[in-house]
């Protein structure tokens, strides 16, 4: 036996389609006879299994947990939860790699796998493996054993076993994602008022799409803090790998806010460390992580080549604009939500200050939200050479840790592939609007030269 998936699930970070089009049951399967293969080669023979809360994960689980044993893979169901939970269950349980099946912070239709085994992160090259694997049916047999672990409270407790306090009142929107039950079950541990919304899991999304790095999505959490006169709020997206947040006054803490918040706790016990972002975050971040006394360190965007990246530097924190946070001081390295939300509380407290405050006193800069460009697959990366070298010989200072980042007098903008999609995408970030016209402006004239155009709307 053999199979073939559909070329286009085979992402950079995970496997994902859309369900009864590009992603069927078979695929599910296919890929637990192939995962399971790949364990094995790797030493591994017992791994976990979770799921989000799509309509489609129990019939995609039914199928994939079918092909592991069939694998001769022995299986750990750890059940519905957020990914991080999965993550967390690799770490702490008997088993030596896991897979949640999700489709992360996509429409309700979408739906994909996580991948892990012995060393971390299955994707990359690693993914494209997978599915040469599947297509020349190199499959093991055997006949895997399933048992089931409830671990969600053990998980959650974990969460505020060091929890070094901070009492708000706070609003949650769990956006009817997986992790609603396990937020739920956290506020009651924590210390403070709680009023939590859409925390009941519905795979059809029905209040809003599970996306916090897209502010319309955050307009119930802003009418919620505004109405009780909380604190602040906090979202989550849909498999709770992704934290969003708003001030008292409902003013949006994107990404890289967030991570100046929570580098500076991090470096009073860790003076000098790495803290890493990924390119799209602002120039303000690296300098404040300067001025904190740590290392900061700009690097490729995707969570898995973050993960690999804080191994490689021992970096005790990392973040990224789309809202993935990783702690690896006092947790276990992986972006988790849930756990970025209760160091949050803990790094609001140990500023003395609100969280509103913290906002007001960030340095003001204005910036363009992801500006995006369609293009030929067979164009993308090709298309950033060219802007690459164009700009080189025009002596322009440009950084290529991915794609192209260039620093200007009016600020910094960037240019890079999408990993994921067949787009092109662009960020600018100056002092004022006009310098922010500008920077758009250069944008816009290099991809003209390489035959490229925006999407209408797209501004």
């Amino acid at each position: 036996m053999s199979h073939n998936f559909d070329p286009t699930i085979l992402r950079e970070y995970d496997i994902r389609g859309i369900v009864g089009r590009t992603l069927h049951e078979e695929d599910a399967y296919a890929l637990g006879r192939t995962f399971a293969s790949e364990g094995h080669d790797a030493g591994a023979k017992r791994l976990a299994v979770g799921r989000d809360g799509r309509e489609h994960s129990p019939r995609l689980e039914e199928a994939l947990i079918r092909g592991l044993t069939e694998g001769g893979m022995d299986v750990v169901r750890v059940g519905q939860g957020p990914s991080p939970m999965l993550y967390w269950a690799v770490s702490e349980l008997d088993v030596d790699g896991g897979i949640q099946i999700t489709g992360s912070h996509n429409p309700a239709d979408y739906n994909g796998f996580k991948m892990l085994l012995p060393g971390g992160s299955v994707f990359g090259a690693a993914i494209k493996a997978l599915g040469a694997r599947a297509s020349e049916g190199r499959w093991t047999e055997g006949q895997g054993k399933i048992t089931d672990e409830d671990v969600m409270d053990r998980y959650v407790q974990r969460l505020v076993e060091d929890f070094k306090g901070g009492e708000y009142r706070i609003g949650w929107d769990a956006g009817n994602g997986a992790a609603g039950p396990a937020l739920e079950r956290l506020v009651k541990l924590l210390p403070g008022e709680h009023h939590t919304i859409f925390t009941d899991v519905d795979g059809r999304f029905p209040n809003h799409h599970p996306d916090p790095t897209v502010e319309k999505n955050l307009e119930h959490l802003k009418a919620l803090v505004r109405d009780k006169k909380l604190d602040f709020g906090i979202a989550f997206d849909g498999d709770g790998d992704r934290i969003g947040a708003v001030d008292g006054e409902g003013r949006v803490i994107w990404g890289d806010q967030l991570l100046m918040i929570l580098a500076g706790p991090v470096l009073e016990e860790q003076p000098g460390a790495t803290i890493i972002a990924d390119v799209k975050a602002s120039q303000t971040l690296f300098d404040r992580i300067g001025e904190m006394g740590g290392q900061p360190l700009m690097w490729k965007t995707g969570h898995s080549l973050i993960k690999s990246k804080m191994k490689e530097t021992g970096a005790p924190l990392a973040g990224e604009m789309s809202g993935h946070i990783f702690f690896k001081h006092r947790w276990y390295g992986f972006d988790d939500a849930l756990y970025a939300s209760v160091r949050l509380i803990e790094a609001v407290a140990a500023s003395g200050k609100s969280l509103t405050q913290l906002r007001t006193e960030m340095p003001t800069s204005v910036s363009t939200p992801e500006l995006r460009f369609p293009v030929d697959e067979s164009r993308k990366f090709a298309v950033i050479e060219e802007v690459r070298n164009r700009l080189t010989a025009d002596g322009a200072t440009v950084d290529a840790t991915d794609g192209v980042r260039v620093n200007t007098p009016e600020g910094w903008w960037l240019l890079r592939a999408s990993n994921t999609q067949d787009v092109l995408v662009a960020r600018a970030e100056a002092t004022d609007q006009r310098g922010l016209d500008l920077l758009v402006t250069e944008i816009d004239q290099q991809l003209a030269l390489s035959d490229i155009e925006r999407i209408e709307g797209d501004h």
